[in-house]
């Protein structure tokens, strides 16, 4: 029988309304105990690694210091809290849940092996369907996912003890909300090294406002959202209020006359940007919604400033900031951070006008 396209059309319309009976009749299985058929997961997972690899050109460059220890101290608590249940980890690498899982989510024991960079920060930021792994909560965060994607390549090698350090911090709280805290800014809110802002010392009505933009998503953050999700605004209040009624950092004297001190002071008037010092300084006047910078990390001023410097806010006061950092050089960047970073969260003497 000659197979005209009258007839092929007929089998096509055919097979599908079979499939349509065979999915509203409820006999195919989809349990999780059952699993996929060997073919079946073999298939989605080629599909998978070459959806990954065409796309994962696409990503932005790595930064330069991709595998610094303050980029890989970043992503541990995240991981701890979010990522471990289903992957693992060096403190608990037996996962019995997730083992019941269809696809059971792997371990990362070779992830770094398995996938070059620019992969883990495909899967990492758009996560994989119908596999359970989430897409990341803040894509445009390009910080965070590299940072995720750091920790992942030192993951394999790490000993638990460091894992330990890393992940939970120096201190636990019996506070539930305020562990969530502590485990990246410290008890004392001073643990940074580069990865996290220094709480201790900051105002209130910062830290609570601060808060709320995470929370509203108007602050996008892939660590901080998921850290406070849940978490009830009399609560996000007190944990601001915790933060801001501890001491700040020692004082510390000014530096001799420095690009950065000239910026901090006197800001750039011929690129139209103005001194840091009148939003963030030590000043009565200064709005308190606005944080201080004295005694920040500099790797950790720089960072956002970079990221200020190109993602377009959600929210009007971060508009602000958006449109200065696009007129600052990336010397300037660097130069304001360090001279922060030498501050303490005493009154700063300022340098002579340039």
């Amino acid at each position: 029988m000659r197979l005209t396209l009258h007839r092929l059309l007929i089998l096509v319309a055919g097979v599908a309304l079979f499939s349509v009976l065979i999915a509203w009749s409820g006999i195919i299985n989809i349990g999780a105990s059952s699993g996929h058929w060997r073919i079946t997961g073999w298939v989605l997972h080629w599909a998978m690694q070459n959806s990954i690899r065409t796309y994962a050109p696409f990503e932005p460059d790595p930064p330069a210091d991709l595998d610094s220890p303050a980029n890989i101290r970043r992503a541990a608590g995240h991981y701890e809290a979010a990522c471990a249940f289903c992957h693992g980890s060096p403190l608990a690498a037996s996962r019995v849940l997730a083992a019941n899982m269809t696809p059971a989510p792997p371990g990362l024991e070779d992830s770094a092996a398995k996938w070059n960079e620019r992969e883990l920060a495909r899967i990492v930021r758009h996560g994989v369907k119908y596999t359970g792994m989430p897409s990341w909560i803040a894509p445009q965060r390009d910080d965070e996912v590299w940072s995720m994607v750091a920790f992942l390549r030192a993951l394999p090698d790490m000993p638990g003890e460091e894992y330990r350090r890393l992940a939970f911090g120096p201190a636990l709280a019996e506070d539930p909300a305020l562990e969530r805290c502590i485990r990246c800014h410290g008890i004392d809110g001073g643990s940074s090294s580069g990865a996290f802002s220094i709480l201790a010392g900051q105002s209130e009505a910062y830290l609570a406002e601060t808060l709320r933009a995470y929370s509203k998503g108007t602050r996008p953050s892939g660590f901080m959202q998921f850290a406070i999700d849940g978490i009830a605004e009399p609560e996000l209040q007190r944990l601001a209020r915790y933060y801001a009624d501890l001491p700040g950092l020692s004082d510390r004297s000014a530096p001799d006359d420095t690009q950065g001190g000239r910026i901090a002071f006197h800001g750039l008037p011929e690129k139209d940007i103005p001194a840091c010092e009148s939003c963030h300084g030590s000043s009565a006047k200064r709005n308190p919604a606005y944080p201080r910078l004295a005694g920040q990390d500099a790797a950790y001023i720089a960072t956002q400033l970079t990221r200020m410097k190109k993602d377009e806010p959600l929210n009007a006061q971060a508009r602000v900031m958006h449109r200065i950092a696009q007129r600052l050089p990336e010397e300037a960047i660097a130069a304001v951070a360090a001279f922060y970073a030498q501050q303490g969260t005493g009154t700063l003497t300022p340098p002579a006008a340039p």
